[in-house]
């Protein structure tokens, strides 16, 4: 970065990559709706390490209350029916063969209250990282402003860098209350 330049693009893909971050967050909660995305965060150990599910299996969805899973290595079926059920997910799988059925049970009150919560954790710890980017961002501008950048240009740039972060905080209570209903409405 040059003495008086600001990289205002840097600040802005820093604050997507948290929206982003958010947004893979959310797809896995489970909404009583079966989905692929529902088993990313699973890890299966196989091969001496752990992989992630989408290393080892298919996983489609043939009807809206149910995941099939397509493991490539036979071997592996037990260690993925493990992983499954060790990932608190409240997922029982069916073996059959190669080739696992699990039916997404129906989503009671009580669990979907505690749904709407983890999400709400979800989108704060996303608003702060992108209020840490927006803090990060000032603070380089103001050392660009040391080093020779005008007033009227660092004022300019610091209202861009305030108003990306409020239509970011406001992508980010989008997307949350998309959730809340999607979680409500199962």
């Amino acid at each position: 970065m040059a003495a008086n330049q600001f990289e205002f693009e840097d600040v802005k893909r820093r604050m997507h990559q948290a929206v982003s971050v958010f947004k893979d967050e959310l797809a896995g909660l489970r909404t009583g709706r079966a989905s692929v995305t529902l088993l990313d965060p699973i890890t299966v150990e196989a091969y001496g390490q752990r992989l992630p599910m989408n290393q080892v299996a298919t996983v489609s969805v043939p009807e809206a209350r149910l995941l099939s899973v397509q493991v490539w290595d036979r071997g592996m079926v037990h260690a993925v029916d493990k992983a499954i059920r060790e990932a608190n997910l409240g997922l029982n799988p069916i073996v059959e063969g190669a080739t696992m059925r699990i039916p997404i049970p129906e989503l009671n009150a009580e669990r979907r209250k505690e749904l709407i919560k983890v999400a709400h954790k979800y989108a704060e710890a996303a608003r702060v990282a992108v209020r840490h980017v927006r803090r990060d961002g000032l603070d380089h501008l103001k050392r660009a402003a040391k080093d020779g950048m005008s007033e009227d240009e660092e004022s300019k740039i610091a209202d861009r860098v305030q108003k990306l972060t409020d239509e970011t905080i406001v992508e980010i209570d989008k997307a949350l209350a998309v959730k809340e209903q999607d979680i409500a409405r199962v």
